[in-house]
């Protein structure tokens, strides 16, 4: 790599003040989601100049408030929508086999099929789907020691997966694999760093003011120092925002709600709980468990009028669908009383009739008079491909010197085999999200054994340092809120706050 791929202040301030003595880029990138750093990966991996800015933080909209799901187009395909089934079947393996295998890793998750939910017809119904979400698994090259194939469990069998399942009626269930993600924040962090490590400039906190045929204007969010710029090309990757720099895009914005509970209340289940949606063929509520023990109750799928929340809020009408579709399967209730926390992210879906969730999640590229190349729509786990295809857009526009994707074989910082992992001398928690470089957030600690005691739902100091020096945490919300995800209950990001404090003081 032509530079480190350590975000920190220091390096910020570095790139702003070399992009004031030369103006003169490639490809500017404005939006630091999941898009936006694929798309900063893809130019500067062909030979481009390469400027990401994001007026936030890296995963400040709706990359870090996914499932967390890295999944192969199952519900596209009950829909028969085939073509986008199977790429997303086709880049979950890219992701799980060579861009992050560090941070995705196979889920097991358990249908079950009841007697008055669906009975033996929705039972073989749900089996029927997972054996065409096998063949595309198939198709797409991944092989069964990745992902195994799906198969149907007996009552017993399902109760001991699912323990907090109804046995009242349960006649078996249907199990299958899908991705996913230790944390959609740490992919984004790492497509960034990983773009970084290649010569791109990777700028938080600093806005796209303007964007013309002639160049733009950014502005130092710090300072509120403008700064002017000769992008040859601009890729608008803003998501449910992308309306502010082309406003001949027409989105209709989805809202995804989940709530998060302690494994406890569903006895710590081994497996996701998948429960069919009531009157809505082809949608599921989900009951995913998380490596720190909790529970992710989602999602919904509700359209969302007016203009686009910055941090949406999880309504109570979300927590009473949430919480009645996947009481339906469960011997206790969930209650109010349970839910620990929430969160929400709004879906950059393109515009259209009929109900979000009959909305297309296909992707869009589209070219403004002016030459802004616009990326919308999509997915999480097609990234990649949006990316790939905004940049080909960008290049043929404007007749960028580039060379060829790369993105399909380029791991991120971080990826490593699993043999590499496995051998690592560190904590597995630490391995899980941190891959190879797991040794070096235990190398921040410097002998002190302090930093390596957790703060709050198991975090330790030394991965809050490990954020301030590496990972482009500017602040303590940077820190709590996308770097570890503390603040996702309240009580934790308050008991972790001083500490994120500390480990910001001692890189200052």
């Amino acid at each position: 790599m032509s530079s480190s791929t350590s975000l920190n202040a220091a390096r910020r301030a570095a790139d702003l003040t070399a992009l004031e003595a030369d103006p003169n880029i490639d490809v500017l990138v404005v939006g630091g989601g999941v898009t936006g750093a694929g798309v900063a990966l893809d130019a500067v991996s062909r030979g481009l100049s390469t400027v990401l800015v994001e007026r936030r933080d890296l995963a400040f909209g709706t990359s870090r408030w996914s499932s967390k799901l890295v999944h192969g187009g199952l519900r596209y395909l009950a829909r028969g929508r085939v073509g986008i089934a199977y790429e997303s079947a086709r880049e979950r393996d890219v992701l799980m086999r060579t861009t992050a295998p560090h941070l995705v890793r196979p889920l097991p998750m358990v249908v079950p099929v009841h007697r008055d939910l669906g009975g033996l017809p929705g039972g073989l119904l749900a089996r029927a789907g997972m054996g065409m979400g096998d063949v595309l698994r198939r198709l797409a090259g991944t092989p069964a020691s990745v992902l195994p194939r799906p198969r149907l469990l007996d009552a017993a069998r399902t109760r001991r997966l699912l323990p907090g399942v109804a046995a009242e009626g349960l006649l078996g269930g249907v199990l299958s694999f899908d991705g996913q993600l230790v944390d959609d924040a740490r992919l984004v962090v790492g497509l960034a760093r990983t773009a970084a490590g290649l010569g791109a400039r990777v700028i938080t906190r600093c806005s796209a003011e303007t964007v013309t045929a002639d160049g733009a204007v950014l502005r130092d969010e710090e300072t509120g120092v403008p700064l002017p710029v000769r992008p040859r090309a601009v890729v608008n990757a803003t998501g449910v925002h992308a309306d502010r720099l082309d406003p001949g895009i027409r989105l209709s914005p989805s809202r995804g709600s989940h709530l998060v509970l302690d494994g406890a209340v569903l006895g710590h289940p081994r497996v996701a709980l998948t429960v069919p949606v009531e009157g809505a063929p082809g949608r599921f509520v989900f009951a995913l468990p998380q490596p720190d023990g909790r529970i992710f109750l989602g999602l919904t799928d509700e359209p969302v009028a007016g203009p686009a929340p910055e941090v949406p809020e999880v309504p109570e009408e979300d927590v009473d669908f949430l919480l009645r579709q996947a009481n339906r399967a469960l011997r206790t209730p969930i209650r109010r009383g349970d839910v620990l926390g929430s969160f929400a992210g709004l879906r950059p879906l393109l515009h259209g009739d009929g109900n979000s969730s009959d909305l297309s999640r296909d992707h869009a590229v589209t070219v403004a008079p002016n030459g802004t190349v616009t990326v919308v729509g999509g997915k999480l786990t097609t990234y990649r491909a949006m990316a790939e295809e905004a940049v080909d857009a960008a290049v043929a526009r404007h007749r960028l010197p580039a060379g060829p994707c790369r993105t399909r074989t380029l791991p991120l910082v971080g990826a490593a085999s699993r043999e590499e992992l496995d051998s690592l001398d560190a904590p597995r928690r630490l391995v899980a999200r941190y891959g190879a470089e797991a040794p070096a957030v235990l190398a921040g600690a410097a002998g002190d054994p302090a930093l390596l005691e957790p703060v709050a739902a198991g975090v330790t100091g030394a991965e809050l340092r490990f954020g301030v020096r590496h990972e482009g945490a500017l602040d303590v919300e940077d820190l709590l809120e996308r770097r570890t995800r503390i603040a996702l209950v309240d009580a934790d990001r308050e008991a972790a706050r001083e500490a994120a404090r500390r480990a910001l003081a001692a890189h200052a």
